[in-house]
């Protein structure tokens, strides 16, 4: 197995006021050559916007964007149609493809709204632009890593033009889980929303990340309650 450790305190930092956000990998202004992604995986944003704020009409193109509210809720609002409100225990797709402008802003005009906000590389490019949100609420079982994301449309939660699997789970003091590596090509990407786990040697406490590759599987000792995302991605990139 092959590791590479992130801490929450080395990640890159932006303070805009309305916006405060970590980069885990170089983004906007924050570039760091040795932190351009993990195999597909290319943004970890971890954000947090003051109430009634938000950022504007923009657009992407050819990436898999993924957003999933930590608290508060994200206001959505596209040109393919597409408004509503994301809330805590949702995950939200957007496969930009040939183009896709949007908006995300705070829903509340108060309360912050605390988000990750994730892209990966897709396996097809040029794709019709495409939009989906679900609710994990009934997919996720205590001290599980819960699959939200697949390469799959008829799989549980959200899908993606990629070889690609995003798994969350809330784990008791004590617990052991061991993931299993869907594809053994693929490499995965631990990253700590809260708590403490141990893996591989490694201490995670809240917002580290630890990448590992060249395995079938790793083990997760959890130290203090945890809430824990790791996305499965395909290291050739």
């Amino acid at each position: 197995m092959k590791t590479i450790y992130h801490a929450a305190d080395s990640r890159g930092d932006a303070n805009h006021g309305w916006l405060k956000s970590k980069h885990t990998f170089s983004f906007a202004n924050y570039h760091h050559p040795e932190r351009m992604g993990f195999g597909a995986l290319r943004v970890i944003n971890d954000d947090f916007v003051i109430g009634g704020q938000g950022f504007g009409k923009h657009s992407h193109r050819d990436m898999e964007i993924i957003s999933i509210p930590l608290s508060g809720k994200l206001a959505h609002g596209d040109n393919i149609g597409n408004e509503g409100i994301i809330e805590t225990g949702e995950i939200q797709v957007m496969s930009a493809g040939t183009g896709i402008t949007h908006s995300e802003m705070n829903g509340d005009a108060s309360e912050p709204v605390k988000f990750l906000q994730i892209w990966v590389i897709p396996n097809k490019m040029s794709v019709k632009p495409r939009y989906q949100q679900v609710c994990m609420t009934d997919i996720m079982q205590p001290n599980e890593f819960n699959q939200v994301l697949s390469p799959s449309a008829d799989d549980a939660g959200v899908w993606i033009h990629q070889n690609a699997w995003f798994s969350m789970g809330d784990f008791d003091n004590g617990v052991t889980q061991t993931y299993h590596l869907k594809d053994a090509s693929n490499g995965a990407y631990i990253f700590v929303i809260s708590g403490t786990v141990v893996v591989n040697g490694s201490v995670l406490e809240t917002r580290d990340g630890l990448g590992v590759w060249d395995t079938e599987s790793f083990t997760m000792d959890v130290e203090a309650d945890a809430k824990v995302l790791v996305m499965e991605v395909p290291m050739a990139f």
